[in-house]
């Protein structure tokens, strides 16, 4: 069921069109205060189940109606799989080895895996721009979730700080995924799958009772792992930790993921997904007022990279329009030019014969 109404003309369009990347900045920062003192699934659950609860709540008010059908339903578990229990799973374990600053950087690169989802799903040209902001982000996140010194040995051609990384027995694929930054890209590729999923699910549900629903299906069971494999999950909270989860929950969860996934389903995704890297601004600069978090050379490089490729891989038709208009001005002015040399009549060169002294002028 595809929203018809003109998001444009909504009341403070600009501003609630950039609060959901404003909230998940801010949450970030609240979420890392509080998890020193819980656990990383109940955290997870928390920021779902009941955020799930109050968007119902809402959309029930708004008088929105109920999904029908197992189809509407199956698209909803599907969606509750990947962008809620995959996604948040990832993200809280994640954001235990990680800064808040930093591993929203990392979530944020999910654009880039947007773009691709989009180009075989739904056969999105990319273009020369966006495969360009493919690469930087490559070599952004690269920069970001690889050790400094992994960086520094590769590019002198050495590589032996890599294997002095693991232990015996170890593997890479082991050593990254106790990685909170490659846990986060995780968690960015997740919600790359659940921003895709939203315009399937929008054509059987509505968009914000589908994203209610998902939130309590998706948080149900990081609720049950919680219980089996974590302890002391809220004995330690103090006020301040409750308060930074109560944000991450109404806010950062329940009016965020609303509010974003309502303008994903009308047709704005390129335009919103534009927006992304504001999300990592605000929460670096949170981040390092209330966490004093610092980043390495190499870490900026790879958040400015990151930031770049974003931009480049979202503004990818504005560019190459801009480019295309001004070869279009530069080929006519040519082409004018061109015309009026052809157009311009031969002009008659007078010829001086001078002759030799031998000769007879006649």
């Amino acid at each position: 069921m595809q929203s018809s109404v003109n998001t444009s003309k909504i009341p403070y369009y600009t501003l609630l069109l950039i609060a959901p990347f404003f909230l998940w900045g801010t949450a970030m920062v609240a979420m890392k205060s509080a998890i020193p003192n819980t656990t990383a699934f109940f955290v997870a659950g928390v920021r779902l189940v009941p955020a799930g609860l109050l968007v119902l709540a809402a959309a029930h008010l708004a008088g929105r109606s109920q999904p029908k059908g197992w189809k509407a339903w199956l698209w909803i578990s599907l969606f509750a799989v990947v962008d809620a229990a995959m996604f948040q799973g990832f993200l809280a374990q994640g954001l235990v080895r990680t800064g808040a600053g930093l591993g929203s950087v990392m979530i944020d690169s999910q654009p880039l895996a947007v773009a691709i989802l989009c180009r075989f799903l739904f056969a999105e040209q990319i273009g020369i721009w966006g495969w360009l902001g493919l690469l930087i982000g490559v070599l952004g996140i690269s920069c970001i979730g690889l050790p400094d010194q992994w960086i520094l040995e590769i590019l002198q051609g050495h590589f032996s700080a890599i294997s002095q990384n693991f232990e015996p027995g170890q593997n890479l694929a082991t050593s990254l995924f106790q990685s909170g930054e490659w846990l986060m890209l995780l968690a960015a590729l997740s919600m790359a799958l659940g921003t895709v999923t939203i315009r399937k699910v929008s054509q059987y549900a509505d968009p914000v009772v589908a994203t209610g629903w998902h939130m309590i299906i998706g948080g149900l069971p990081l609720f049950a792992l919680s219980a089996v494999t974590e302890t002391q999950q809220w004995q330690n909270l103090d006020l301040a930790g409750w308060l930074g989860l109560a944000y991450a929950t109404v806010f950062g969860s329940a009016i965020a993921y609303g509010l974003f996934f309502y303008f994903a389903s009308s047709g704005n995704l390129t335009s919103l997904s534009a927006l992304t890297f504001l999300t990592p601004v605000f929460a670096l600069l949170f981040g390092n007022l209330f966490l004093g978090e610092m980043l390495s050379p190499l870490q900026t490089a790879g958040v400015c990279l990151t930031l770049l490729s974003i931009y480049l891989i979202n503004q990818r038709d504005n560019i190459a329009q801009i480019l295309n208009v001004k070869r279009g001005i530069a080929a006519t002015e040519n082409q004018l030019l061109l015309t009026r040399v052809q157009d311009k009549p031969a002009e008659k060169i007078p010829l001086q014969v001078r002759l030799s002294e031998t000769e007879t002028e006649i």
